[in-house]
């Protein structure tokens, strides 16, 4: 009798944790397709910024006082 309890009480840990595992292991596809987003839109920003300097720094196409 005690071993079935015993037996019962593991299956019903098991089960919770194979539930839990599932629940993160979507929580961290979730988090990598966001990574990759992310990722990308910074690539086309460093993109965006390498071919124009004056987008971070508007100071860039203005002249100098002196001129």
């Amino acid at each position: 009798m005690i071993d079935a309890l015993r037996l019962t009480t593991i299956e019903e840990r098991y089960a919770h944790l194979e539930q839990l595992v599932t629940e993160l292991s979507e929580v961290v596809y979730r988090q990598q397709k966001e990574i990759d987003s992310l990722r990308h839109q910074v690539l086309q920003l460093k993109d965006k910024v390498g071919g124009d300097p004056g987008i971070v720094d508007p100071a860039q196409h203005e002249r100098p006082p002196h001129y």
